[in-house]
């Protein structure tokens, strides 16, 4: 992602072993751009009357992202003060969410899409009040969540929030469909250990992962979200399909990429935020 990851890439990954496609040339998640050169392996995946399949259709192009990137380069070290920007990103991600889902659902529904307005507008319900846990967590740093959020806008969620609000905004928002599942499936790879190895890095006795947990392996609710969306995918004709999982390979380029410049420094940050510590912190 750009400037900073939201959460480690290494962390949060789908492995390439559980979605490995041989052809009979090569693998399919090696392809600089798969979703573009090869519609046709796409379109024969995705036909397949197999929920199971079509979620490997899927998760394939977001592997393929990942590889698409081919960079080692990782963001700087987890740190208290780099939490706090992590947790500005996810504000911003989650505070557009039921906004966007709406007027896409409106869109949907315009076109006579009922299943899409339908999952747009449960969509938007299930994310509303996320954003609340986000500053929640920001205030449990010490900080005062309001201030931090608007003085704190990291690229990295920016890039994330300006292609979910183009997608909101055309006048076919399928793409909504691919970002919202690359969203939800990356963060079911987040498990309890990577969310104890944040905690353990901050003070002790304060707990600001509540906004990670929600959208994490350790909730029930997020595991059956991704379950729900690939069941109502399933049910889209073979060209929205195609054009879902072109948008899954899309919104994961962003998640992966690293920034053309450099990653914000601890210090940056705390010059942002040293103004903005609560009174009695």
């Amino acid at each position: 992602m750009q400037n900073d990851s939201l959460i480690d890439s290494e962390s949060a990954c789908i492995e390439p072993g559980e979605v490995s496609a041989e052809t009979a040339n090569r693998t399919w998640m090696h392809q600089p751009n798969p979703l573009e050169s090869d519609d046709s392996f796409v379109q024969k995946m995705i036909d397949a009357d197999s929920v199971a399949k079509i979620q490997k259709v899927l998760d394939r192009a977001i592997v393929s992202a990942r590889y698409a990137v081919k960079s080692d380069r990782r963001p700087p070290a987890l740190t208290p003060t780099r939490w706090v920007w992590r947790l500005a990103g996810f504000y911003h991600l989650c505070h557009s969410t039921p906004q966007l889902m709406e007027e896409a659902s409106q869109r949907f529904a315009s076109a006579g899409r009922k299943s899409l307005a339908e999952w747009a507008t449960q969509k938007g319900r299930e994310e509303t009040g996320h954003d609340r846990l986000a500053l929640l967590d920001i205030q449990s740093m010490g900080y005062k969540a309001e201030a931090v959020v608007e003085a704190l806008v990291p690229p990295a969620a920016k890039a994330l929030v300006d292609y979910f609000s183009q997608s909101a905004h055309d006048s076919d928002p399928i793409n909504c469909v691919g970002y919202s599942y690359t969203a939800e499936r990356l963060g079911i790879c987040i498990g309890e250990g990577y969310i104890q190895s944040v905690e353990a890095l901050l003070p002790p006795h304060i707990k600001a992962t509540r906004c990670l947990r929600v959208h994490s392996a350790i909730s029930s609710t997020e595991v059956g979200h991704v379950k729900e969306t690939v069941a109502m995918i399933a049910g889209l004709t073979p060209e929205e399909r195609v054009r879902v999982a072109k948008a899954c390979y899309q919104a994961a380029l962003l998640r992966f990429s690293p920034p053309k410049e450099a990653y914000i420094s601890d210090r940056e940050i705390q010059n942002v935020l040293k103004p903005l510590e609560l009174v009695n912190n």
